[in-house]
């Protein structure tokens, strides 16, 4: 839970105010004045600014300072504001320059002398040290803590800039992915348009079979280049394609029908890995498959890494719209972790968790990642199908 910063000032307070009251109360015992009215009241002036110290640290070190030099003034227990006094320089320290906390430090320990000389005090010396100790102690801590808050700040900036350049990546890799998609598709309208345009004529079922399939294809090419040109546009990557890109695009597209192949790379590298189908298996635009065989590629990529050894599952499960998935390991990676071969892993397709969430994103689905209740690691996406996948057949129920 996260407490507003002025909340904890306001607490913080409440501390220096307490030990306040209770030196205050103690003050005749000590040989001093007992405090009376408005000595109490400088006492709040002093100690309660403190709880804006966050807002206004120099504002609030002024007021604390010339509030207890009027109470050292008056001829009362110094001691008794010197919390408050010091929580405030250390607001500062914390805060601002060194410059500006030399001068506030200076200031304090001017105070603190001069407190020792109204008092006429015996032990000048001892007083002398505390007013220079004191102050260099405290700035030395909030100079500590200065730069621990400026290195935090720093470190979240260049993650989240790390994170991003992740995402950005990963999108550019996607939407090259994609392009083989749609090669894909146009090379099938190209070979469909030559068989109807040769057929016309003669067989006019054949013909009209072809611009079926032109008009399916054609339709599935639009919706993945919506697709790709949607995460070139997301952070204006347009254009980032190098040219030693190109030699990617020549490889061919992955899908299911490859699926096998990879679960036995991964079985040959010491992971047992049972595949399971359920329902009816049915064709699916190149881009699902694609998305499925890659997070498949990397949540089993994420067990050889993280859990060599343990037993993982894959499931695909086909029903009336939409496809589920799911990758499980059951966390034992101790006992049959001996015979893995990181050799034979295969290669991660992305940047991970980051892969597998902007393909979720990119083809409306969800996935769920993390630990298993009944131990081991899940990964579960659940992908809608296309309406060409449902005109021809997308009525399974599992």
């Amino acid at each position: 839970m996260r407490i507003r910063p002025l909340t904890v000032d306001g607490l913080t307070a409440l501390v220096p105010t307490t030990v306040a009251c209770l030196l205050g109360a103690e003050a005749a015992t000590q040989g001093w004045p007992p405090l009376d009215a408005f000595a109490w009241t400088l006492v709040a002036l002093t100690n309660l600014p403190l709880a804006l110290r966050g807002l206004a640290p120099l504002t609030v070190f002024v007021v604390v300072h010339l509030s207890w030099t009027l109470y050292v003034t008056l001829g009362y227990w110094p001691v008794v504001n010197s919390p408050a006094a010091m929580v405030a320089l250390y607001t500062v320290a914390a805060t601002r320059s060194n410059r500006v906390t030399a001068v506030c430090a200076a200031l304090m320990g001017g105070v603190w002398i001069y407190a020792g000389v109204i008092s006429d005090s015996d032990a000048m010396a001892s007083v002398v040290g505390q007013a220079i100790g004191y102050p260099l102690v405290l700035w030395r801590f909030g100079y500590t803590a200065r730069r621990t808050a400026e290195l935090t700040v720093r470190l979240r900036a260049e993650q989240a800039e790390r994170a991003r350049r992740e995402v950005a990546e990963e999108r550019v890799r996607i939407a090259r992915e994609l392009h083989d998609v749609v090669a894909h598709h146009m090379a099938v309208i190209n070979v469909q348009a030559g068989l109807a345009r040769f057929v016309f004529d003669s067989d006019a079922r054949t013909a009209r079979e072809a611009l079926t399939t032109i008009a399916d294809a054609g339709g599935e090419a639009l919706a993945e280049l919506r697709r790709m040109l949607g995460l070139l546009r997301a952070d204006g990557l347009d254009g980032t394609h190098g040219a030693g890109e190109q030699g990617a695009a020549t490889e061919p597209t992955p899908g299911l029908d490859r699926l096998e192949e990879m679960v036995e790379r991964v079985r040959a590298g010491g992971v047992p890995v049972d595949l399971r189908v359920h329902g009816e298996p049915r064709p699916l635009p190149p881009g699902v498959q694609l998305c499925v065989y890659r997070v498949v590629q990397e949540a089993l990529t994420n067990v050889l890494k993280h859990a060599p050894g343990a037993a993982a599952v894959v499931e695909l499960a086909y029903h009336a719209g939409e496809m589920a998935v799911s990758v499980t390991d059951d966390g034992h990676a101790q006992e049959r972790g001996r015979g893995v071969d990181p050799d034979r892993m295969p290669a991660p397709g992305g940047h991970g968790l980051i892969g597998m969430r902007e393909r979720a994103k990119l083809y409306g689905g969800t996935i769920v990642v993390g630990p298993r209740r009944e131990g081991g690691f899940g990964v579960h996406l659940t992908l809608p199908t296309s309406e060409q996948s449902a005109r021809r057949g997308d009525t399974v129920t599992g």
